[in-house]
């Protein structure tokens, strides 16, 4: 195992409080659970995860693979992160796809998809998580461009990929879409942003009533995780704003990838049959109401 695969795969920090110089503000995210011990829950089951490639999609791919799924993983631009995944989750012993493409482009999503089927046949369980953000201190600052963008990674994305899978689920499979805290508290920063996640929370409870989905037994959740350390964060925020950013939970500290990738898995089996509409709040103890 290499020295940078060590940072990502480590036995979880109890605790910590974040300093300003931290070391921990530039490090790479931990997105295993050496802990983990993993029941079968996922046992022959095939998964499609957008934006699995780092952060809480690679967490929540490595857990799938763990509990004994096949993973189909979606990526943008970052070859290393998905070799990095993808060789994890095959020493894991899973079978893996990996895509590389704009999730916002619906002819990828129709092109994942249709390969998937083709080569697994159909599909148990999908994980909308792709997602992008921009800092923004002043509205006016918001170009349409960005809107547009953000927006078509976000929650575009989602309606494009239930549309593919949707014919190609299996009975009482799971839709599980990404939200965020921002959705219910909003962000005076991340205004397009937070908008893709209440968008993202309606989608979420109008899918899980839809008479299609219903019939067919599809249950439709979201996981709306608080602040966590993921590549999105340094690569997003400036300096300015990291030096104090993750300290608002009962913790004290941000969540780390690998702590929310049990709720994916918890929502994507068996154990949640009678779970549907609903969110599942990871955020260190942030009431939120909803």
């Amino acid at each position: 195992m290499s020295e940078e695969e060590k940072i990502q795969t480590q036995e979880p920090k109890k605790n910590y409080l974040m300093n300003d110089e931290s070391e921990n503000m530039r490090r790479e995210p931990i997105v295993e659970n050496e802990q983990y011990k993993p029941a079968g829950k996922l046992e022959g089951k095939t998964a499609v995860i957008t934006g699995g490639d780092s952060g809480i999609g690679a967490a929540t791919a490595i857990l799938f693979a763990k509990e004994g799924a096949k993973v189909a993983f979606t990526y943008y631009s970052s070859d290393d992160d998905a070799e990095k995944t993808k060789n994890r989750l095959e020493e894991i012993g899973a079978d893996v796809l990996v895509f590389k493409g704009d999730v916002g482009d619906e002819s990828f999503a129709q092109k994942t998809v249709s390969e998937i089927k083709d080569k697994w046949g159909n599909i148990d369980v999908l994980v909308n998580h792709a997602g992008e953000q921009h800092y923004q201190s002043s509205i006016t600052d918001i170009t349409a461009e960005q809107i547009d963008r953000t927006y078509r990674t976000n929650i575009y994305s989602m309606f494009y990929f239930v549309k593919a899978a949707f014919p190609h689920m299996n009975e009482e499979g799971s839709i599980i879409n990404t939200s965020s805290i921002t959705a219910y508290k909003g962000s005076n920063y991340l205004m397009d942003y937070s908008g893709t996640n209440g968008a993202v929370v309606s989608f979420t409870r109008s899918l899980s009533n839809n008479t299609e989905f219903v019939d067919k037994k599809i249950r439709v959740n979201s996981v709306a995780p608080g602040e966590t350390w993921t590549p999105l964060i340094p690569a997003t925020f400036p300096k300015d704003v990291l030096a104090g950013w993750g300290k608002k939970s009962a913790f004290k500290r941000p969540g780390e990838a690998y702590e929310l990738a049990p709720a994916y898995v918890f929502l994507a089996s068996d154990d949640a049959s009678y779970i549907t509409g609903q969110t599942i709040h990871v955020n260190g103890g942030i009431i939120v109401n909803g």
